[in-house]
């Protein structure tokens, strides 16, 4: 629970802030039941070699074995469609609501769960992009199209079917497809992952709350940063202490810690009405 004196400083500083910012990572969605694939659950077996999610999600390793790149993507949409959103997503879609041209929502979460919530798509920038859709992987377009429904979606087993790559086409020129995710080995870029509109957003931003990431990417840390050079408040929320509650501290914010499906309903109780 938010104490008094925390929860004061929180309805003063969103009461006012200009524009304010949710960046939000792999934690708001674990309390979902998602794994973070960086674990157990995420190694991938091809034939005799077992393969750590670093390995498999990269432009190397679709070049050299696309059919094993999308069926570990299968299983891992299959996977993120069991799950349903948490009281700290829907509390996002109700702060949206409330904020509105004031809020700005950046995930680097690839498994669609705040737009299920209910957050809208002009202002959720996907900066990892979204497992529930592919490109064209000669990029003939900026086209990102869903992945067809028929694509299996119950994760029952780590699915082998090897008719998916003659499935899994470019609606527009007929070209393999790819899954519509930031890979290790990729650079982040405006068209598909909104590098800049994230960067714009974070320079006019007031009152960024971060919850549930640490800063393993470069994205979000330039984010916290330039928010916290430009005098910003930083509000982070995670159950562990990470370098963004750190950074937060130092620079007079805030840090909850504690789960994000408890602590985000009891943040939008505070918003001015």
């Amino acid at each position: 629970m938010i104490d008094s004196r925390t929860a004061a400083r929180l309805r003063s500083h969103f009461r006012a802030a200009g524009s304010i910012t949710v960046l939000t990572g792999a934690g708001i969605s674990a309390e979902s039941g998602i794994p973070t694939f960086r674990g157990p659950e995420g190694y991938w077996t091809v034939g005799s070699q077992s393969y750590h999610p670093q390995k498999m999600a990269t432009h190397a390793m679709f070049s050299k074995d696309p059919l094993a790149v999308w069926q570990w993507y299968c299983y891992r949409r299959a996977v993120c469609l069991q799950a349903d959103p948490n009281p700290g997503h829907r509390a996002l879609v109700e702060m949206e609501r409330q904020l509105g041209e004031r809020f700005t929502l950046i995930t680097q979460n690839v498994d669609g769960l705040h737009l299920r919530a209910g957050n809208s798509p002009s202002r959720t920038y996907q900066i990892h992009g979204n497992i529930n859709w592919m490109r064209c992987s000669m990029e003939c377009s900026a086209g990102i199209y869903p992945v067809p429904d028929f694509i299996p979606t119950a994760p029952v087993s780590k699915t082998t079917d090897t008719g998916l790559l003659e499935k899994l086409v470019c609606p527009e020129c007929g070209s393999r497809a790819r899954p519509h995710v930031l890979w290790f080995d990729e650079s982040y870029d405006e068209t598909f992952y909104r590098f800049e509109s994230s960067l714009r957003t974070a320079q006019k931003t007031d009152l960024l709350v971060v919850v549930g990431t640490s800063g393993s990417t470069t994205l979000p840390n330039h984010i916290v940063n330039m928010v916290l050079a430009q005098g910003g408040l930083v509000v982070d929320l995670n159950i562990t202490s990470n370098l963004f509650a750190e950074l937060a501290r130092s620079h007079q914010g805030i840090v909850l810690q504690g789960p994000s499906s408890q602590t985000l309903p009891e943040i939008v109780k505070l918003l001015p009405r």
